[in-house]
């Protein structure tokens, strides 16, 4: 798992129809310490309802796609699954 902040939210009319329904979100990936990393922004499928300046918690991977409980098959590298409350981090 790992942090980010949905920073967008991608409108696409046409898609794979097993994306269909999914709310896309364009999720910047963040350290620890809550500062925004270099990687560049990711689009993710919400599963959660979260909403533009939300950190959260998303998968990348297998794991996105066994997120969507509604359909196994949809194309999905990186899926939301937790909206954080709060995050304490003590650096070591």
């Amino acid at each position: 798992m790992e942090l980010g902040i949905v920073v967008g939210r991608v409108t696409a009319t046409r898609k794979d129809e097993n994306l269909v329904g999914s709310k896309l979100l364009i999720t910047q990936p963040l350290n620890l310490d809550g500062k925004t990393n270099q990687n560049l922004p990711i689009i993710a499928v919400d599963t959660v309802g979260a909403g533009i300046g939300e950190k959260v918690i998303y998968v990348k991977g297998s794991m996105a796609s066994r997120a969507i409980r509604a359909n196994k098959d949809a194309p999905i590298d990186a899926a939301i699954v937790g909206i954080i409350d709060s995050l304490e981090y003590e650096n070591l």
